[in-house]
């Protein structure tokens, strides 16, 4: 019996191919890492399409003698050869190990030699076994080298019926192996695009918990920066006052306590990633800061100008930009001006004019992330003053 015009439904081997079960996010990265483009359990459904294979085999054995053991021994051997390149090999070979190319290449050489020694023990109504050949060089090789090797088949076939006494031109065996070419690499392309697809999703959980880092690392800077200067200042400030004025130390040491209470909610809040903070808030906080340290506080006294969306960033401007005047600058005086698309913290110091917001600090680096997350822009330099300025500008 054939597997070639008497048997026509063997085009339905184009199915074969590997029709993939619909690919499934990876467990791990590292799962799927060794085998890109290899749908899981892809040679059980390759398996499924060896029922084909009966028709050879039922003729290898309708043989007598070394026909017989020689047919039924390459029969088995192409069947094994053809499930362990899906169960073994990923395509495509590009970017894969050496050893995995040889493998690859190795199979279908070997199924190519074994369906040759197919037909030759059993006759041209065999030449269907070429159409699994041709799957496997498309499922293996990259998809130059794969029509390369359909292309020979192709060739080969044809001549094969051409010159061979007794047999006979029909093209239905062609037909076949083209078709399933086609087939095969219409399932590689598919699978290449998922594993981009699942490359894809895995750059950005990637880049989502890389901005989440930055963000937890930005917000904890933020609070433990301003909450601990502010702490330091005043705790300095009760040692100082805790013999000629007890009672005035005593309430420094109670707005610590106070201090070091919110920083921890705040960091819980940061954490929880649900932290939120107000201009009006931040401004009291300021002037608390800045009384502490001795230095004098010009803060605007209504800010009811600036526009709700844009409070919470002017709030971390404020906070940051007092936070460093506290920690850097040798000022006595400090100003905070806001105005609906500008807020600006300078003073009258030395130090602070030499911070340079490119040199990595992560205060004001983070500031920066933040106006340009808002479409603003941060800017530092000299102060009227003298000392150091820290302006960001949102819209007009």
């Amino acid at each position: 019996m054939t597997l070639g015009p008497r048997h026509p439904d063997t085009v339905t081997l184009v199915s074969a191919t590997g029709n993939p079960a619909p690919p499934e996010h990876p467990r791990s990265v590292e799962q799927d890492a060794g085998v890109p483009g290899r749908p899981r359990h892809a040679w059980l459904w390759a398996s499924v399409w060896l029922f084909y294979v009966y028709y050879p085999a039922r003729d290898a054995w309708h043989e007598t003698g070394a026909r017989r053991v020689v047919g039924l021994a390459a029969v088995a051997l192409f069947a094994a050869t053809y499930v362990t390149a899906f169960a073994t090999v990923p395509r495509p070979l590009r970017g894969t190990t050496r050893r995995r190319q040889a493998l690859a290449v190795g199979l279908v050489v070997l199924g190519l030699v074994l369906a040759v020694l197919i037909v030759a023990v059993l006759g041209e109504a065999n030449l269907a076994v070429f159409v699994y050949v041709a799957v496997l060089a498309m499922f293996l090789l990259p998809v130059r080298w794969g029509w390369v090797v359909v292309v020979t088949l192709l060739g080969g076939t044809y001549a094969g019926q051409l010159l061979i006494p007794g047999w006979h031109i029909e093209g239905s065996v062609q037909f076949q192996i083209f078709v399933a070419a086609v087939a095969m690499w219409a399932v590689t392309q598919i699978i290449a695009r998922n594993r981009a697809l699942a490359a894809a999703h895995q750059e950005i959980a990637r880049l989502a918990a890389q901005e989440e880092r930055n963000r937890l690392a930005r917000d904890l800077h933020d609070i433990l920066g301003h909450s601990l200067t502010v702490v330091a200042v005043k705790a300095e400030l009760a040692g100082a006052l805790v013999r000629r004025d007890p009672d005035r130390a005593e309430t420094e040491i109670r707005d610590v306590e106070r201090l070091a209470r919110t920083a921890l909610g705040e960091v819980r809040a940061a954490v929880a990633g649900n932290r939120e903070i107000s201009l009006a808030g931040e401004l009291a906080n300021a002037r608390t800061a800045l009384d502490a340290a001795g230095i004098d506080a010009d803060l605007p006294s209504a800010i009811d100008d600036v526009p709700p969306e844009r409070r919470q960033l002017f709030a971390w401007v404020v906070r940051e930009g007092v936070t460093n005047v506290v920690r850097h600058s040798a000022a006595s005086r400090c100003q905070v001006r806001v105005s609906p698309s500008t807020v600006c913290v300078w003073d009258d110091g030395g130090k602070a004019s030499t911070v340079d917001v490119s040199a990595g600090g992560h205060g004001l680096a983070g500031l920066r992330e933040r106006a340009e997350a808002a479409g603003g822009r941060l800017q530092v330099g000299r102060a009227p003053e003298g000392g150091f300025a820290l302006t960001v500008s949102v819209g007009r």
